[in-house]
C-alpha cells in the first residue's frame, strides 16, 4: 500500500540522516566554531559544538541558553547524560528565543526544555535535524507561551515527545517533516496548539492526548502505534480538545484509534478531509459538537464511523457534514449516527460492510448516497442508490484521497 511505501522512504530519509549525523556542518553568519563547551556552560553568543558532551545528572542542565537570537549548532555530536541520577537532569536548558540543530540529545529526564526568568521571555524557539534519544520528556516546556517549531528530527524511544508542565505553560508545537517512533507518548495539546504536517509516527505507545487544546495533522503517517489518541472532553473538571483534524493522513494498522476506557474522541470540532483510516483495531467514535467529515476512506476496520451524541460539556447537539467518503468492508457498520442531529449525510458510499451500510435515523439527507452488498442491510434513515453515478465515484484499492508525503 501506499502509506506502507511513505513510512519506508521515510525510514530510509532518517537513516541517511542518521549516518550523517556525525559531519560536522559549517554554521550560518555569526556563528563561531568553539570547541571550549563544557557540561554546565551558559551560551550567550552563538556556538558550534566541535566534540561530544557526556555530562552527570544535576541540578545544572548539561548546557543552558540565555541569548536571544543564538544559535546552538551541535555539529552532529551529542549531548548525553551519563553518571547515576543526581536530582532532575536537564540536557538544553533555553531561556531565550534561540536555534538548536544538527546533534543528538539523548537520556536526560528533560531533553530539551525552555524555561523563563525576571529577564528572559521567549516567545519562539526553533530545533532542527536533532535527534532525541530515550528521555524522559524530549521536549518540554516547563513555563513559558513560546512558541516550539520542529523540523528534520527523529524522536525515539522517549517516554514522551513534545510535553508541558501542567497549569504553568501555554503555547504552540509545530512539528514539520519529523518522525516519531517507540515512545510512550508522542505528543501531548495540554492548554497547547499542535500543529503536525509532513510526519510519520509509528510503534508509539500513544501519538495524541488532548485534554485542552487543538491538535490538527496535515499530509502525514499514523501507523502501527497501540493508540492513536485520547481526546477526553473536561479530564480535569475543565477543558477541551477545540479541534481534533486529520487533512490527508493516512490513520492504519493502528491497535485502536482510542484507549478502551475511553474509547470514543470528544473535540468540539471533529475534522476528516481526504484521509485514509484503514484496518484499524477498531472503528472511530466520535462526540463532537459538529463534525466535518468529506472525502476520506475507512475501510478494512474493527468499524466504521460512529457518531453518537455530543459529550456533556459540548451539548446542545450534533451538526455538520458528513459527505464523499467510502466506507468499506468494516466489520461493523460502515456509518452509524446514534442520535438525532442536524447532520448532513451526503454522497457516501458504503460497501460489503458486516453491518448497516448507513444507519443514519434523524439526519439530513443531502442525497447521492450509494450502498450495496451490507451484512445487516444498506440504509436507513437516508435514500441509498444500489450502484454508482458519475458523482460518487469508487476509488480503487491503491488510490488515495490525495498525494501522502511525509517528508520533503
Amino acid at each position: 500500500m501506499r502509506c506502507e511505501r511513505a513510512l519506508v522512504a521515510m525510514a530510509v530519509g532518517m537513516a541517511t540522516f542518521l549516518a550523517r549525523g556525525a559531519i560536522a556542518k559549517s554554521g550560518g553568519a555569526g556563528e563561531s566554531a568553539s570547541g571550549d563547551l563544557h557540561c554546565g556552560d551558559t551560551i550567550t553568543t552563538s556556538t558550534r559544538l566541535t566534540h561530544d558532551l557526556a555530562c552527570p545528572g544535576a541540578e545544572v542542565p548539561a548546557l543552558r541558553i540565555a541569548g536571544t537570537g543564538v544559535v546552538l549548532d551541535l555539529g552532529g555530536h551529542t549531548v548525553r547524560h551519563t553518571g547515576p541520577e543526581a536530582g532532575l537532569s536537564e540536557g538544553i536548558a533555553v531561556l531565550a528565543d534561540s536555534t538548536v540543530k544538527n546533534g543528538t540529545i539523548r537520556g536526560f529526564d528533560l531533553g530539551y526544555v525552555v524555561d523563563y526568568d525576571a529577564v528572559h521571555l521567549p516567545e519562539h524557539v526553533w530545533l532542527s535535524r536533532l535527534v532525541f534519544l530515550e528521555n524522559g520528556d524530549a521536549i518540554y516546556n516547563r513555563s513559558s507561551n513560546a512558541t516550539f517549531t520542529l523540523t528534520d528530527s527523529v524522536l525515539i524511544g522517549n517516554g514522551v515527545g513534545m510535553g508541558s508542565e501542567q497549569d504553568a505553560s501555554r503555547g504552540a508545537f509545530e512539528v514539520r517533516s519529523s518522525l516519531f517512533i517507540d515512545n510512550r507518548l508522542a505528543l501531548t495539546a495540554n492548554s497547547h496548539t499542535v500543529d503536525v504536517s509532513y510526519s510519520t509516527f509509528s510503534r508509539n505507545e500513544s501519538v495524541i492526548w488532548c485534554p485542552d487544546g487543538s491538535v490538527s495533522f496535515t499530509s502525514s503517517v499514523i501507523t502501527q502505534n497501540t493508540v492513536v489518541g485520547q481526546i477526553t472532553v473536561g479530564e480535569f473538571g475543565y477543558g477541551v480538545c477545540n479541534v481534533a483534524s486529520f487533512t490527508n493522513t493516512v490513520i492504519s494498522r493502528n491497535g485502536a484509534l482510542a484507549p478502551s476506557s475511553q474509547p470514543a474522541w470528544e473535540p468540539f470540532n471533529l475534522v476528516l478531509h481526504g484521509s485514509r483510516v484503514i484496518d484499524n483495531g477498531n472503528g472511530l467514535v466520535g462526540k463532537a459538537r459538529t463534525v466535518d467529515v468529506q472525502g476520506n476512506i475507512f475501510r478494512g476496520n474493527e468499524g466504521g464511523l460512529t457518531l453518537a451524541e455530543p459529550a456533556e460539556f459540548l451539548v446542545p447537539t450534533l451538526s455538520g457534514t458528513v459527505s464523499g467518503n467510502r466506507f468499506q468492508r468494516n466489520r461493523g457498520t460502515g456509518l452509524l449516527v446514534t442520535t438525532a442531529s442536524t447532520l448532513t449525510v451526503s454522497g457516501n458510499t458504503a460497501i460489503d460492510n458486516t453491518g448497516w451500510g448507513i444507519f443514519a435515523p434523524g439526519v439530513i439527507d443531502g442525497g447521492g448516497n450509494v450502498a450495496r452488498g451490507n451484512g445487516a442491510g444498506n440504509c436507513l434513515g437516508v435514500a441509498c442508490a444500489s450502484h454508482l453515478t458519475a458523482e460518487t465515484p469508487l476509488l480503487s484499492e491503491e488510490e488515495a484521497p490525495g498525494a501522502i508525503e511525509p517528508m520533503r
